[in-house]
Parts: structure tokens; sequence; C-alpha cells
């Protein structure tokens, strides 16, 4: 897998490429950047089963947005990255470590990819990535995955990825649109001494 220098979180960290795709840190002053944020926040199936702590509704929205996630990986936070097609440099979704906790070896991941680049297997082969690139870069030990109870589509890609299933969380997170409201969420986690998954086949 190849590998260019981070902008953000450590400069001597790397981005990954791979599997057709390379992650790329997002840039709050990039104008393409702040209007692909705010198409992945604005989409319906994205609302569906998300629900942010801030919402995001417009384009000065979406720049603090990503500002606050360039804070956060410069304090070793989290890691947002741009899943971009490696070919063409066409946006395809998102893909985060967050919640780093460096004693305990430990993040959670989440994405989301633009309508137009859904069922190619975007965002199998962008957590694959993630993954490696956390396991190895940043030498954490497990990583999770939560989502909410009904989205099949997390769960296969969660599964196809090496995350097993490890039971159901109780009211874990907001339904959606409502931060007053809560819904149950499946738990998946892969550990590094795991069985790396096959890479997907074609594109």
């Amino acid at each position: 897998m190849a590998h260019t220098r981070m902008r953000t979180l450590a400069p001597s960290l790397t981005e990954p490429r791979g599997y057709g795709l390379s992650l790329r840190a997002w840039d709050a002053g990039s104008a393409a950047d702040v209007e692909t944020w705010l198409r992945g926040y604005l989409d319906p199936e994205f609302q569906r089963w998300n629900t942010p702590f801030r919402l995001v509704t417009d384009i000065a929205g979406a720049r603090e947005s990503l500002r606050a996630r360039a804070r956060d990986a410069a304090e070793g936070r989290s890691a947002s990255f741009r899943i971009t097609d490696e070919e063409s440099g066409t946006a395809l979704g998102h893909i985060g470590v967050n919640e780093i906790n460096p004693p305990l070896r430990l993040a959670r991941v989440g994405y989301w990819v633009l309508p137009e680049a859904r069922g190619r297997g975007v965002a199998t082969r962008a957590l694959l990535l993630a993954s490696h690139w956390a396991f190895t870069e940043l030498g954490l030990y497990r990583l999770e995955l939560g989502h909410a109870v009904g989205h099949d589509v997390s769960c296969r890609v969660a599964e196809r990825c090496g995350y097993a299933y490890e039971g159901t969380l109780r009211g874990a997170m907001f339904e959606a649109g409502r931060h007053d409201v809560f819904r149950d969420a499946h738990l998946h986690a892969r550990l590094a001494v795991d069985a790396v998954p096959a890479a997907p086949d074609g594109r």
C-alpha cells in the first residue's frame, strides 16, 4: 500500500492508498472539500442513520465542522479522511478513526459514502484501508464500529472487514434528527491480532 504524508494528526504519519482509493485529510480551506462535506451531511440516507452532536446545514457550518475535525486531529483525538478515487481524484465519501485512546490502544471508526458512489464497495475498501492504517501507523489494538439497529448495509460492511458482531447496545445512539430520543446500536469490533480479511475483488 502506498502512502503520502498527512497534513494533520502528526506530520510523520501517512495517508493510506490501496484498493483503488486514496484516503486524504479533509481541508477546511478547500471550497470543494467544504461543499462535499455539506453534501454528505445533507444526504437523506446519512440523516436517516446518523445524528451528529452539531447539525451541519450550510456552508459555514460545514467549514466549522471541518475545522473542528482538524483541531481534533492536531491534538491526536481523531483522524478524518476524504475517501477519494485514486485514479480520478473524485471524492467518494468520508471515513474517520475517532475517539483515539492511546493508553487503551482503542478507537472508534465511522464512515459515509456519497449517493453517486454507492454500490461499488467504497465503504468496504475504505474501512479495510483505515483499519490497516490505525493498527500499523497508530499502533492501536482494538477498533470499534457502531451502527443503528436496522442499518443492514453498514452491518455487512463491518462483517466483510473482519469486525465481529459483539452485541446490541441499548439506547446508544440518537434517533434520526433528535437529541432527546435514543435508539439501540449494534457493536462490532476488530483486534489487531484478528485474521486479515481477504482483499475485495474489483473496484
